[in-house]
């Protein structure tokens, strides 16, 4: 085996975090090489979420399945394998077509070729779960990445799984005039965040007719003549067309050759990363970003955590400070976390103070003519200053950024209650839970 290039630095996987580091580093001077085996710019093009946004968007104004099909492959052609490619090129990157394996310090394996390196960054993405079930292995089924690939629009359709990309794709299906059953065993929606979350969005799903299974797992599937049956964990039973696996995603950590490196990492599990993202090993040199560290679980953590990688790199130390990092169901309405939630909280022993609002008393709800949601703040009352918040209502992800900023630099209580928004607006229901919490402390 021939050592065909030595890098000063190999980027192993071509998603979001992956294809910014590399752009970074060659933009900067650096001689880097991307590996990806797949398509580059993510897994598939139509899992990034730009994609499944467009289908919900064209849900919301009511288009038509065809239509939302041409905006939806539209853009993933334009954010698509070539065009990505083109760009690493124009930036100095080359791209390495093959599977990469790590040899041992300073050298992989690309498909038979080794290549040598200086630092190596780990963005090999995550992979779909697929839960261990009698029978699902002989019935037709879709991830997310084939349910949000292909054109078909089932007549019936089972969701197994109530997270945020099982919440979506309900949606997506029911609004296009698919039977939609969603199955989630732990008896909620969204099980990680605030429970009026989960609630906002039960609801607002069952206007659209999907039928929510919750507290009930699926405990076999079997082939029928037409479709499939699913067999619930509490006797009952489901007849679909099609089975959409939405049970989350775990990062891509087997087969890379980590043990070469000293690093530790078991199926399932992120490889380790350091306040700067580095992985601690026995070779040093090592990074990681996105998906792969099982920290960064959505693209725009991804891209945060690209961010701290290549300022490291080129020799400006960044630490990753997570408290404030958003995360957010895009459905209607949208649902937005941010920082701790109550259930963490009360994990971590922290005292913590809560207030809400609902949003149908504000004077937006009225110009929307809507009455859904809520927004909950949570405040740390040892420390007198916010460390969390949830909102379920439209447009959540936009006028919520203001408590993402006031988390990740602590900014009094005293000081954002004299914040002053414009009327009519969902931001105006952010003041008297604030001021609420203020007078508590």
């Amino acid at each position: 085996m021939r050592n065909n290039h030595h890098y000063s630095a190999v980027v192993l996987g071509g998603g979001t975090a992956g294809g910014m580091v590399a752009s970074g580093l060659a933009r900067a001077g650096r001689d880097v090489a991307l590996v990806e085996s797949r398509l580059v710019g993510g897994e598939s093009p139509y899992f990034a979420c730009v994609p499944s946004k467009s289908l919900l968007l064209s849900a919301r104004r009511g288009e038509s399945w065809e239509l939302a099909l041409t905006r939806r492959d539209g853009l993933a052609a334009y954010r698509g394998d070539d065009r990505a490619v083109a760009r690493l090129a124009e930036d100095g990157v080359a791209v390495l077509r093959g599977r990469g394996r790590i040899l041992g310090p300073g050298r992989i394996d690309v498909d038979g070729a080794e290549i040598g390196f200086d630092d190596l960054v780990l963005c090999t993405g995550g992979e779909p779960v697929v839960p261990r079930v009698e029978g699902l292995a002989d019935v037709p089924f879709w991830t997310s990445d084939e349910a949000l690939s292909v054109p078909d629009l089932p007549r019936r359709l089972a969701v197994l799984g109530g997270g945020p990309v099982g919440c979506e794709l309900a949606q997506v299906y029911a609004a296009f005039g698919s039977q939609v059953a969603l199955v989630e065993a732990s008896g909620r929606l969204l099980t990680a965040e605030a429970p009026f979350a989960g609630e906002v969005l039960a609801e607002s799903l069952r206007r659209l007719g999907a039928d929510l299974r919750l507290g009930a797992g699926v405990a076999r599937v079997e082939r029928k003549d037409a479709g499939v049956r699913l067999w619930l964990s509490d006797g009952g039973a489901l007849d679909a067309d099609r089975v959409l696996i939405a049970a989350g995603r775990r990062p891509r950590v087997t087969d890379l050759g980590l043990e070469t490196l000293g690093i530790a990492s078991a199926p399932g599990h992120g490889v380790p990363v350091d306040e700067t993202c580095g992985v601690p090993s026995s070779t040093g040199g090592v990074w990681a970003a996105g998906d792969v560290t099982g920290v960064a679980r959505t693209a725009h953590a991804a891209r945060y955590q690209a961010r701290v990688v290549l300022s490291n790199l080129l020799g400006r130390r960044r630490e990753a400070d997570y408290r404030a990092i958003p995360r957010v169901v895009h459905t209607t309405p949208s649902v937005y976390s941010v920082g701790v939630s109550p259930a963490q909280a009360a994990e971590l022993g922290i005292d913590l103070l809560t207030a809400g609002y609902d949003l149908a008393a504000t004077a937006r709800a009225a110009v929307e003519a809507d009455d859904r949601g809520r927004v909950e703040l949570y405040a740390d009352r040892s420390r007198g200053l916010l460390i969390g918040a949830a909102a379920a209502g439209f447009y959540a992800e936009e006028w919520m950024s203001e408590i993402a900023l006031a988390i990740r630099a602590e900014t009094p209580l005293g000081l954002l209650t004299d914040v002053v928004h414009a009327f009519p607006t969902y931001g105006e229901s952010l003041e008297i839970p604030l001021r609420e919490l203020a007078g508590r402390l």
